[in-house]
């Protein structure tokens, strides 16, 4: 059996010693090599193979972004898990991090009580990231995902002819995508955009904040309930799920603090149920990159609806967990590679609007499989 081979780079000695030991435990995983700070992890790094780099942040010295920096000029396709701290700052470095490629993060643990019950957070959280970006997925025979169609005019007559709300949900690569959808939205956008991201707190603030600067539209946290606009997103709050509603001609975002759904909190599974209950086939739900299948009860929902339902394909997911367990559902009506997919919405939410993006239309290379029905 061909091991996992694992480079870590941390400036503490103890650190890099646990997640040595906890990472060796496990015999599908060993560990290569080891530096204390950006440089000595490039240097090193050159001389193992790796299949993927353990990074901290913040050190002196070259620093974690500095290395990506390196590893994005050199070309690198080498997965990146950030470990970082669950700090304001530390959130930020890491948001910073995952733009410039970092496949995820792992927050260190803080406030944990023992130092077993600490390794046994790093183990569970650090183990299980790892095992999703190495677990092939299968494939749906009948839905390959490199298909290379245009949707037909059949296919779109089949769309309901306008949308009131945008859902989108993501976990692991989600920040990464929902940066590249969110920034090249036009500034017209018609409907508002409600996302949940897997995130802690802190964390969730940074990437709103983060998705605000690069976009032309307004992007907050949803920290209180708030009447949503045309143009106006709102990413749901770490430990808070978010739940939409119609008061009258008025559509409200809140948070709420419920028990945890498929582990998560906030849950993709909440938003697109509420979604479905207030908004039904005026919805369009949008699965990004994720492990596990959280949002797949909710697709079930919007699907009986007559929601559309678009998914990130396979060849551009980080992990094809959750767009995956929606391909294998039969709920998607389309998949799309992430370059795409910032079109598709705009196209599907301009539809039957006059404000119909018709050079949309003629711009050539749409790739995206449509299933019928």
């Amino acid at each position: 059996m061909n091991r996992i081979r694992v480079f870590l780079v941390d400036d503490t000695a103890a650190v890099r010693h646990i997640l040595t030991q906890i990472l060796e435990e496990d015999p599908e995983i060993v560990v290569v090599g080891t530096a204390s700070d950006g440089q000595q992890g490039l240097e090193r790094l050159s001389r193992v193979e790796a299949d993927l780099l353990i990074l901290d942040v913040e050190m002196p010295g070259m620093g974690g972004l500095e290395m990506l920096k390196a590893l994005k000029a050199q070309q690198s396709t080498l997965p990146v898990l950030v470990f970082s701290s669950i700090t304001e700052r530390g959130a930020m470095v890491t948001i910073e991090a995952l733009s410039l490629g970092a496949s995820d993060y792992v927050p260190k643990p803080a406030m944990v009580g023992t130092a077993a019950e600490a390794r046994d957070y790093i183990r569970n959280s650090l183990l299980s990231k790892i095992k999703s970006l190495f677990k092939l997925e299968p494939l749906t025979p009948s839905k390959p995902s490199s298909l290379n169609i245009t949707p037909s005019a059949a296919a779109y007559r089949r769309i309901p002819s306008r949308v009131d709300l945008v859902v989108i949900g993501s976990s692991m690569g989600g920040p990464k995508a929902l940066g590249e959808i969110m920034s090249v939205l036009p500034d017209d956008f018609p409907v508002p955009i409600l996302m949940v991201q897997h995130m802690p707190a802190v964390f969730t603030k940074a990437l709103a904040e983060r998705l605000n600067q690069n976009s032309k539209l307004s992007i907050k946290e949803c920290s209180e309930p708030c009447e949503m606009e045309p143009g106006q997103a709102l990413l749901a709050a770490g430990d808070y799920h978010m739940a939409v509603s119609r008061q009258g001609d008025k559509i409200i975002a809140s948070p709420l603090r419920s028990e945890p759904v498929n582990f998560c909190r906030p849950a993709v599974d909440i938003l697109f149920n509420t979604a479905a209950e207030h908004f039904g086939a005026n919805t369009l739900a949008v699965v990004l990159t994720g492990m596990g299948q959280d949002g797949l009860d909710g697709c079930r929902k919007l699907s009986e609806c007559g929601a559309q339902i678009l998914i990130q394909d396979r060849a551009s997911s980080a992990v094809w967990g959750m767009p995956g367990s929606v391909s294998r559902a039969g709920l998607a009506t389309a998949e799309y590679p992430l370059i795409k997919m910032a079109d598709e919405i705009t196209r599907r939410v301009n539809r039957g609007r006059p404000v119909f993006r018709s050079r949309l239309d003629n711009q050539n290379g749409k790739h995206n499989h449509e299933v019928s029905g």
